[in-house]
């Protein structure tokens, strides 16, 4: 019976390796997002005028990022909690003899849910990222061909 019950613990487990693979991603944006946001934090001291306000801008836009990735990031590791007790559950129910099936759907429901909830946080922060990567259009020159 427990060998039964350890292959029905797989499913979780592959669900807290696909949330760890996540977060070892985002931690590295995060990383990339901080580095950014210090540069940008002496360039505010050194700007004036249209530079400065592009500063300013870019900042905002830095500080949305980070606020999006840390949310994200605190909704995997509950994920990965819920994760963690559907397994627990899981071992209990078989070593009680107690029906704990739907705990141990529950918390898979809880889990899975908040690892969607972190990737709309994770999509929103590359639609920001993506929104201040756009080249201005005086770099462009557009109506200059080339």
């Amino acid at each position: 019976m427990i060998a039964q019950t350890i292959q029905l613990a797989l499913a979780p487990v592959f669900v807290l390796v696909a949330i760890g693979n996540i977060m070892n991603l985002l931690s590295t944006r995060l990383g990339r997002i901080v580095d950014r946001s210090r540069a940008l934090q002496v360039r505010h001291g050194e700007t004036v005028g249209v530079e400065h306000d592009m500063v300013v801008r870019e900042m905002r836009v830095v500080d949305l990022r980070i606020k999006l990735v840390g949310r994200a990031l605190r909704l995997l590791v509950t994920s990965g909690l819920a994760t963690g007790v559907t397994v627990a559950v899981l071992f209990v129910e078989e070593l009680l003899s107690a029906d704990l099936q739907r705990v141990a759907a529950t918390t898979f429901i809880l889990a899975v849910g908040l690892m969607m909830w972190a990737l709309v946080l994770f999509l929103r922060e590359t639609q920001a990222a993506s929104a201040a990567l756009r080249i201005p259009d005086e770099y462009l020159e557009p109506d200059r061909r080339i």
